[in-house]
């Protein structure tokens, strides 16, 4: 038996006295490999002394585990004793040089083990990062009889990510196995089910069907977003890294329904800046480049390929802040200037006109001739547009669908407002529509996937109150069957409303949002408060829709606010555009002005508010605490920047082209105006402006936000005496994907919540 299955990764670091000193030769980071029935462990301790006293973890990196506590620590500078109490763990060993010689016992079983002193690589000040046992505090300050946990809310569901394969004969989903989500297949004739792919070390971060008999998955290391593509039969044989190149990022591109052993994918293989596409081959991992990105000084931004593979337009941007788009000549090959824009205007590709005669005919978006995106049928031979098939005054489309199976007509469009609208176009859709109004009242619903013929259909229903259910349609029934309910343990009774409001900016801009409002509110109760700024900041907005960490807050007595902020997207360029060079400033105050209207309304305790968020959210957390100190009671600060000139330093490689874009909608340092405002919205150079406790919460291996953002404010703010802890996550990126680590998350933010707002 595997003597490491038994340790508990969540387990709260307790510490112990020292015996003896020579506390220099004992403290730092050691490194082991324990042989265990022919398997090989590598084991990772971290020491540390603090006024003779010592406290310890232990990593196992190839199960994912960190923080492991070690809760006994004792040396006479010779001998060195480690313990895992709970786990029944004792390592006994002499110090030689750089080593300590020794043996590990668990369970009556004594192996050999040798730790070797390294160098600790570990991504920014680990010194900073809060212990183990503070962090355990603070989720004990989440006291009270509740009818959920914070697992409830935040657990993955048992099973997930429903699938038909393209013949309709198989299901596949991902199933739970403890913290691990593999991807199982199940012969619907049959019942039979097999285990496709096992998730190890590294959660998959997605999957898909290719054909019949493949699937295709995608992970990343520690969450740093160089994605690899992998690829597996259905038996769970053949398993494939199909992109296996260090330091690159891989990305699906189209999928070729009429190849079935292709797909084409994007990579920056030869120029870390710049993507190129390639066909796939998911037998064999041969790569064709299709083209060549070769002017990373204007780099190609988006490919457009037909059905067939062939490559039809491209996207360029130019001088930093154009786009240039180039369609193909289907006569002599060559690619012609269709359109010169802005970077924030719209002419995209959604689909070309296969049920048309003429292959120039194409089904595009665009907000070339109006604020608001819009779909028409476009001519790209002509350059000039046929007939505008569908618009909404108040917001830009959402998208459209079209049936392989029926000649490419068209099912549906859609768009989102308050909620997401989809308006039936096809007769096969209109009747396909009512049929779910009559089964599904009250929710939204979804279709996720089918088959190819379209006789099998997967539908996602959910509303404000509802997680998800998923429900299969067979046509040749006409019958709605329930899959799988993903969040059975939640009670839709139970759940907070998520309510559209709207309200006037200071300046006189339309805003729109959602309140989230716990049940108090209805029978007059004013309750605590968190503002909670959505991410991005460009093009993102928050949806109507089940909130896991709004209901969670909600469970807890309090409402949630979210402001789609001017630079939110889907609601027209204007709007986008008013929060060019805004960031920190009048977009926060359009954060606050939405305070101020549920204020007004009387749901929420104006001396109860707290403000949360993630990356942009983040930011605007500590910009809110800077602006109105009085505003808010505390703050947590989820992979924020916290200084926009070290943010800009520390960008990706692929995102190095964008930096003049990124000064557009940020502030451009080489101007000095814009750099002395940029440090005025810099929160590490406001420290002084900052009054109230802040917790503070970082991915180690953030690619889009760097540690050093979280390092630098929690070192300032500490500095001043606040209170700041800090938490970080070694094995994430930007934001937490592991489900043990989210648990952990939430948990210590319900904590720091409740010492500010109960």
């Amino acid at each position: 038996m595997n003597p490491i299955k038994k340790v508990g990764i969540a387990i709260a670091l307790t510490t112990a006295i020292l015996m003896g000193v020579n506390a220099q030769s004992v403290s730092g980071d050691w490194k082991g490999t324990l042989s265990v029935q022919g398997v090989s462990l590598d084991l990772i301790f971290h020491l540390a002394e603090e006024n003779g006293i010592y406290s310890g973890s232990m990593d196992v990196p190839m199960q994912g585990a960190t923080g492991i506590p070690v809760d006994k620590v004792e040396t006479d500078g010779k001998s060195v004793k480690l313990g895992i109490s709970v786990a029944q763990i004792v390592f006994n060993g002499t110090l030689q040089g750089d080593s300590i010689v020794g043996n590990y016992e668990q369970a009556g079983m004594t192996l050999p083990l040798t730790l070797k002193k390294i160098e600790s690589s570990l991504p920014g000040i680990a010194a900073l990062v809060s212990s183990e046992e503070e962090l355990q505090a603070l989720k004990l300050s989440d006291k009270g009889e509740y009818n959920y946990k914070v697992e409830d809310y935040f657990t993955k569901p048992k099973a997930s990510s429903f699938q038909l394969s393209p013949d309709g004969n198989y299901l596949s989903y991902m199933e739970k196995d403890g913290l691990k989500n593999h991807v199982y297949i199940k012969e619907i004739a049959t019942g039979k089910v097999t285990r496709a792919i096992e998730e190890k070390k590294e959660p998959v971060k997605g999957y898909g069907w290719v054909n019949d008999n493949r699937l295709i998955y995608v992970m990343d290391n520690g969450g740093n977003e160089n994605y690899h593509i992998y690829a597996v039969d259905i038996d769970g044989s053949n398993q494939m890294d199909l992109t296996p190149f260090e330091g690159v990022r891989a990305m699906i591109l189209n999928e070729l329904k009429d190849q079935k052993d292709y797909i084409i994918i994007s990579m920056n293989k030869d120029n870390r800046q710049v993507f190129e596409p390639y066909k796939l081959n998911v037998n064999t991992g041969a790569l064709e480049k299709l083209f060549e990105n070769d002017d990373p000084a204007n780099p190609i931004q988006g490919y457009d390929f037909d059905k067939d593979g062939n490559l039809r337009g491209y996207t360029r941007m130019v001088n930093g802040v154009e786009m240039e788009y180039y369609y193909k000549d289907l006569q002599t090959g060559k690619f012609n200037l269709l359109k010169r824009m802005k970077w924030y205007d719209t002419f995209t590709v959604l689909s070309f006109n296969y049920a048309s005669k003429d292959p120039d005919d194409a089904y595009v978006m665009t907000n070339l001739d109006s604020d608001k995106t819009e779909i028409v049928l476009y001519d790209l031979k002509q350059n000039k547009s046929i007939r505008k098939l569908f618009s909404n005054p108040d917001y830009d489309v959402a998208g459209m669908r079209l049936s392989r199976k029926r000649n490419y007509e068209i099912d549906y469009f859609a768009y989102e407002g308050e909620r997401y609208v989809i308006l039936p176009q096809s007769n096969f859709f209109r009747d396909f529509s009512k049929k779910m109004a009559a089964e599904f009242k009250d929710v939204e619903y979804y279709v996720t996937d089918f088959d190819d013929n379209e006789t099998r259909f997967l539908i996602v229903v959910q509303s404000d109150k509802v997680y998800g259910k998923y429900y299969e349609y067979d046509t040749r029934t006409g019958r709605f069957s329930l899959l799988y309910d993903l969040m059975p343990q939640l009670n839709p009774n139970d759940m907070a409303e998520m309510r559209p409001i709207s309200f006037k900016s200071r300046d006189g801009l339309t805003l729109h949002g959602y309140i989230t409002l716990p049940k108090a509110t209805l029978e007059g109760e004013k309750v605590p408060l968190v503002v909670n700024p959505h991410g991005g900041p460009q093009g993102i907005r928050d949806s109507w829709g089940f909130n896991p960490e709004a209901q969670l807050f909600a469970s807890r007595g309090y409402a949630t606010l979210q402001v789609n902020f001017r630079i939110s997207g889907g609601y027209g360029k204007e709007f986008l555009r008013a929060g060019f060079k805004q960031i920190g400033r009048k977009v926060m105050e359009d954060v606050e002005d939405g305070v101020k209207y549920v204020i007004d309304q009387g749901w929420v305790d104006p001396a109860k508010v707290a403000i949360y968020g993630g990356s942009h959210g983040g930011y605007a957390t500590l910009m809110g605490l800077v602006k109105s100190p009085d505003l808010y009671t505390c703050g947590v600060d989820y992979v924020g920047i916290s200084n926009i000139e070290t943010f800009f330093a520390s960008f990706p490689e692929y995102w190095k082209p964008l930096t003049d874009m990124a000064k557009e909608i940020w502030y451009d340092l080489d101007n000095p105006e814009e750099a002395k405002i940029a440090r005025e919205v810099s929160p590490i150079y406001q420290i002084d402006k900052i009054t109230r406790p802040v917790f503070v919460v970082q991915g180690a291996n953030d690619p889009r936000v760097n540690i050093n953002e979280s390092d630098q404010i929690v070192t300032a703010l500490r500095a001043k005496g606040l209170y700041v802890p800090y938490m970080v996550k070694y094995n994430e990126g930007h934001g937490f994907y592991r489900e043990e680590n989210r648990m952990d998350f939430y948990s210590a933010m319900m904590g720091f919540l409740a010492r500010y707002l109960k």
